[in-house]
């Protein structure tokens, strides 16, 4: 009898300790994601960010796109051609300060606005580490294989305007950037299937079948695609392109009420990953 209660204790115990090995990795993963979702949230209702950027949160929704994307605070991230007034670098820099690193490939254009948004506030972007993308002459936006996630938010239409050939040494410096098994995020304004080929994007709007063969050309495999930043009020066809709509409303009070009921664009979200 005796050495049965020692069995039947060897068994729980056992059984104890594979429920104890087996449950905790998936827990452990949900709570770094609430973490990071907690985090990015206090981030947004920042002192950092003016009351026009957060106005636009419920576009943008950067909340969903970052953890769509799988970024954690202690990663190297690469943001691609953030703009002058950088509202995404507002949200990334304080996220990634502490435990991570932020390079921001800006556009040289954007240099010396970029430099003083970020000297004006030390203790927020102290650690953002500026390089520059402009090919064929810059294309290093961080050293080789050194980058867990590139991100890049509505500039793959711009460089489509020279052509479809245009925009690949773009994604090649991406692809050389990360680390293998390393994440590559695209958002951008998204073309309605039905619409006629614009292969330059000239209307601001990009195919998301094209934009995915650019990134597979340079290596990419496509990982995952979200509706999380697409409008369904937006039908992509406007006088005036993409910048009929907010923010730009390029038509100025023709219609206005209208394009504004719509909203901002028709956007892809788009995960990919360098193979390893």
């Amino acid at each position: 009898m005796r050495n049965l209660k020692i069995a039947i204790a060897s068994v729980a115990i056992a059984s104890l300790l594979a429920l104890n090995f087996s449950q905790p990795a998936a827990a452990h993963e949900n709570a770094e994601d609430a973490s990071t979702v907690a985090q990015l949230t206090a981030i947004l209702n920042g002192p950092q960010r003016s009351a026009e950027h957060k106005a636009r949160d419920r576009y943008r929704h950067p909340v969903q796109t970052l953890t769509f994307f799988g970024i954690k605070p202690d990663m190297t991230v690469v943001e691609i051609w953030p703009g002058a007034q950088g509202w995404y670098t507002e949200i990334l820099a304080p996220f990634l300060r502490e435990h991570g690193k932020l390079y921001e490939a800006i556009a040289p254009r954007d240099k010396e606005k970029f430099h003083a948004k970020l000297a004006a506030d030390p203790a927020v972007y102290g650690k953002v580490i500026v390089t520059e993308l402009a090919p064929p002459a810059k294309t290093e936006i961080a050293p080789p294989g050194s980058a867990d996630m590139v991100l890049t938010f509505r500039n793959v239409h711009d460089w489509l305007r020279a052509g479809p050939q245009a925009a690949e040494p773009y994604f090649e410096a991406f692809y050389r950037a990360l680390k293998p098994g390393g994440i590559l995020g695209v958002v951008d304004h998204a073309a309605r299937p039905n619409l006629p080929y614009d292969p330059r994007a000239m209307s601001g709007y990009v195919r998301p079948s094209e934009m995915i063969s650019l990134a597979e050309k340079a290596g990419f495999k496509l990982v995952a695609q979200s509706d999380i930043n697409a409008n369904p009020k937006d039908d992509t066809n406007h006088p005036a392109g993409v910048w009929t709509l907010p923010p730009t409303l390029r038509l100025g009070a023709k219609d206005r009420a209208k394009y504004l009921a719509i909203g901002e664009s028709n956007r892809m979200t788009l995960k990919f990953i360098k193979p390893r």
